[in-house]
């Protein structure tokens, strides 16, 4: 295990600063194969659960539960700021975590922005936390249950559950139950994006994927025709 370790760490090195191109997909026949069958136990599993968890869940509870999951998250994104050199974004990531944990019952509330008005900022994460450091994307990859990611990006998914309070819980039971329902709530928030998918589905998800994360890469800063910055 330990031979293998640098050999896995070299091809993740090799991939990241493989060709940055927007078009970079060379694993695209294995991405798809994957990207097929998320879809189909999407449609037969996740789907459904979701579809059922939001006709029995009224509209506040849903929010409230969406809003607990988003408060973990916030930790996650003040780290990142932080690491990114975004003093700021620390403090403010900080501030909206201690006051939605307390005065927010756990984030059930968003008080932070209610009462103080401090609404959320665009989450940062630790794949934006290496692009920033100059790492490149590298090609487009599709991962089993979890989607759309890159070379780059994959990997920073586990990095960044070391930041989640969830993972620190000493209930095992209790915190396989909140990932669960944290993915449950997700899904029932993607309800109806489907109906937005138009032309080769594949392509469809890729180009959005790719968007966003350029989008917040860039904290919202996109080029315009003329090659200057403009900030939305």
């Amino acid at each position: 295990m330990r031979t293998l370790f640098p050999i896995v760490l070299l091809f993740w090195s090799a991939m990241v600063f493989a060709s940055d191109d927007a078009e970079n997909d060379a694993l695209e026949p294995l991405n798809r194969a994957i990207f097929s069958i998320n879809d189909s136990l999407d449609q037969t599993i996740a789907a459904p659960m979701a579809r059922a968890y939001s006709n029995i869940s009224p509209d506040p509870i849903q929010q409230g539960i969406a809003n607990v999951f988003s408060n973990l998250e916030e930790l996650t994104s003040a780290a990142n700021n932080g690491l990114q050199g975004k003093l700021e974004g620390f403090v403010y990531g900080a501030g909206r975590f201690l006051i939605n944990s307390t005065i927010g019952m756990a984030g059930f509330f968003d008080a932070a922005d209610k009462l103080f008005e401090m609404p959320k900022d665009e989450p940062e994460d630790f794949g934006q936390t290496l692009a920033v450091w100059g790492i490149g994307e590298g090609p487009y990859v599709v991962i089993p249950f979890l989607g759309p990611s890159s070379i780059r990006d994959a990997p920073s998914r586990f990095f960044d559950t070391f930041t989640n309070p969830l993972r620190y819980h000493s209930n095992v039971s209790l915190r396989n139950s909140m990932t669960g329902m944290s993915l449950l709530s997700a899904r029932a928030g993607l309800l109806g994006v489907e109906d937005l998918v138009s032309g080769d589905e594949y392509i469809f998800v890729r180009d959005i994927y790719r968007q966003r994360r350029s989008y917040l890469v860039k904290d919202g800063a996109i080029e315009d025709d003329f090659g200057e910055d403009d900030d939305y």
